[in-house]
């Protein structure tokens, strides 16, 4: 793609910053010999490509993942440290780094009182404990820092029973079935340190906590002076005492219970049929009267959990962030989740920084890298800052880039997003070399592996849509802002792991990620070009690469799915989508229109005011699908098309939710009602769209 560098801007830029644009919290004054390019410059692109080292990223990942660091442990605030080092390096450091506190309520298991599954005999003897620690099979499982496998937030208590109460569910064990992880493969000379797959002694943690943001402070930062909830009025936690165990664990169990077979999608790769119970088998491991003693000593304590910021000043537009992030926190080594996006990120912002310390290069708009903390808990480091800065980043943020887990396996780039970021996606990935034999584009890869029909552009890579498993979700979800999520992955036709098998042990070290997942790291390089590229186009292109017309892809496959899957039942209520179908035609001409606008501008010389507004315009699309009363069951939710959809029909969440609920109920009930509600929401969103498209004096 050919980039017209355009003469004046800077003036022009200089101009509207003393008519009183205000900079932002990351601004930094502008240096008079600062460098000031006006447009991308594909020099500086190519290298920064080049510059990306597959062999620093690898050796980013052996330090960041070479002990276990937990939220708030003294490693992760070791890393803390580390990265402030880095982003404060006089030769390849960034204009600024700061780190920010929060005190936030985590969750851990007890170190004097460990958390423990045992299988009772009639007399009250214990006749078999499950594992209480993973195996230590390359001597980095059994070390102190090493957190006991264990559910965060889940209550204290000891639950007996085998599968069930009499009067409802005592606890809770949860396990990750061969079949879910590791192709129905279980035994241990078929498992790590042999082959990627889990090991039978491996432990899923997790967070069982059903919202994100620290749980005392919802909608507020965790900072001294915010309000917190009274830890008994808290909402979100598990009811009932829950513990993870390994599947070693879970067949000694699943394997001796007694009564009628589990339902077929039940049934796993344990070596045996499930049963539902109650009680054992009179012929299996256990007397048929043993009972199964779950004793949980988790406790809940506020703990000091820290963001890190590191900062490059925009030379024109101060004021517009493209931020890029990661969590920084692991439940044990992590390396392959936080820590191999951590080790891009590192390397990003040393070449980055190197250009800018060496007086070479300085963005448009300003560049903020962000390692969050405690994300493991509930994306907590990433939803404060959000909080703490709500006005200002919706009013200032271009997009936000998230890159957690780089690497998951080493077929191909998997990218999710909303649809304004597909072409600077697609842009960037054309120009890249994708790892391994022949000469294909990251881009043409892709395609083979993930794509879709497009009426518009043909056969093109699929963009997965951004749920909420990882940072970019508040940003999304809360704030409104364009965000996507970058990893390398499987070939899906090769595996049917839903994810990495060892996700979220103690088995996850850089050994594994070196070893099986990506050797020689070139899998790691071209997410680090994909993400580069992103972020020099999205920095310093004049005109936003985000192209607001895909948009209408999406919002017209929701219409269809809505007509042919709820048109008839919403006719037999008198409810129309002809409102509907008016709303998705404005956006589709809008988006069009102000597409056009665009193109003729850049064959022309347009005067950088008149750029930076069609800029806002493209920027601030997402936040007009934005309605905090939309769903008020749900926190954070406030994306009127990607809010959690529990509806069976791929359309509109709100609408596909109501319905669902209505579906059964009467005429005039308060369930139509809310279908109704739901679609007025959604037709007045694509209307605020579609208007926020028009000329800026078209009011």
């Amino acid at each position: 793609m050919q980039w017209t560098k355009v003469l004046g801007l800077g003036l022009g830029a200089a101009a509207l910053l003393g008519l009183g644009i205000i900079l932002g919290h990351f601004a930094i004054p502008k240096k008079a010999n600062s460098p000031a390019p006006q447009d991308l410059d594909l020099e500086i692109l190519e290298t920064v490509m080049e510059q990306l080292d597959a062999h620093r990223i690898r050796e980013n990942l052996r330090e960041l993942s070479r002990e276990p660091h937990l939220a708030s442990s003294p490693r992760d605030e070791d890393l803390v440290q580390l990265l402030l080092q880095r982003w404060k390096d006089p030769e390849s450091g960034l204009d600024s780094a700061e780190a920010s506190t929060y005190e936030v309520l985590l969750s851990f298991p007890s170190q004097e009182q460990p958390n423990v599954v045992d299988i009772v005999g009639p007399t009250g003897g214990i006749i078999h404990s499950c594992h209480r620690t993973e195996e230590n099979v390359t001597g980095e499982q059994g070390g102190p820092d090493v957190v006991q496998p264990y559910a965060a937030y889940a209550p204290s208590g000891t639950p007996q029973a085998v599968n069930a109460a009499k009067h409802g569910i005592a606890g809770v064990l949860v396990y990750t079935d061969p079949a879910d992880i590791n192709d129905g493969l279980s035994s241990p000379d078929e498992t790590f340190p042999n082959s990627w797959y889990l090991p039978p002694s491996g432990v899923e943690r997790g967070s069982y906590y059903e919202y994100f943001g620290d749980p005392l402070t919802p909608y507020l930062p965790a900072v001294p002076s915010s309000f917190r909830v009274d830890l008994a009025n808290v909402s979100g936690f598990p009811p009932i005492p829950t513990q993870p165990i390994g599947f070693q664990d879970a067949r000694d169990l699943l394997c001796n219970l007694n009564g009628t077979l589990a339902p077929a999608t039940w049934q796993g790769a344990l070596g045996c049929h499930y049963r539902l119970g109650p009680g054992f088998r009179a012929d299996g491991d256990f007397p048929a009267d043993s009972q199964v003693n779950v004793s949980v000593y988790n406790r809940l304590e506020l703990r000091n959990s820290s963001n890190v910021l590191g900062i490059i000043r925009g030379a024109v537009e101060p004021d517009r962030y493209v931020l890029y992030g990661n969590h920084r926190d692991s439940w044990v080594h992590g390396a392959v989740d936080p820590s191999s996006g951590t080790a891009i990120l590192l390397e990003l912002s040393r070449v980055l920084g190197t250009l800018l310390k060496k007086g070479t290069w300085r963005p448009r708009r300003s560049i903020v890298f962000a390692s969050w903390g405690a994300e493991e808990f509930g994306l907590i480091g990433s939803t404060e800052f959000t909080e703490e800065f709500f006005n200002k980043l919706q009013e200032r943020t271009v997009a936000y880039i998230n890159v957690d887990i780089s690497v998951f396996a080493n077929a191909t780039l998997r990218v999710q997003g909303t649809p304004p970021v597909q072409s600077v996606v697609f842009s960037a990935t054309k120009e890249i070399r994708s790892p391994g034999p022949g000469d294909l584009s990251i881009y043409d890869n892709w395609i083979r592996y993930f794509n879709r029909s497009s009426p518009v552009y043909g056969l093109v890579p699929s963009l997965g849509s951004l749920g909420a498993g990882s940072d970019y979700a508040p940003f999304i979800h809360f704030l409104g802002i364009s965000s996507m999520d970058i990893a390398y992955t499987y070939d899906r036709s090769k595996t049917s792991a839903r994810i990495y098998p060892t996700y979220h042990t103690a088995f996850d070290t850089f050994d594994y990620v070196d070893k099986f997942l990506d050797p020689g790291f070139s899998s790691h390089q071209a997410v680090a070009r994909t993400a580069g590229s992103v972020i020099l186009r999205l920095s310093d292109s004049f005109f936003l690469p985000l192209k607001v017309s895909d948009y209408s892809e999406t919002l017209r496959s929701f219409l269809q799915a809505a007509q042919q899957d709820l048109g008839a039942l919403l006719e037999q209520h008198s409810i129309s989508l002809g409102p509907l179908v008016t709303a998705v035609e404005k956006f589709e001409a809008e988006a069009a229109a102000l597409g056009q606008r665009i193109s003729t501008l850049q064959k022309g010389s347009p005067d950088p005011l008149q750029v930076r507004m069609l800029n806002d315009q493209l920027m601030l699309l997402e936040r007009t699908f934005l309605n905090p009363r939309a769903f008020p069951e749900e926190r954070y939710y406030s994306h009127v098309l990607w809010a959690p959809r529990t509806g069976s029909v791929v359309t509109f969440p709100g609408l596909s939710n109501a319905c669902s609920r209505a579906r059964d109920t009467a005429s005039g009930s308060e369930a139509w009602a809310e279908v109704q509600r739901q679609l007025s929401i959604v037709v007045t969103a694509l209307e605020g769209a579609a208007a926020t498209l028009r000329p800026v004096a078209d009011l």
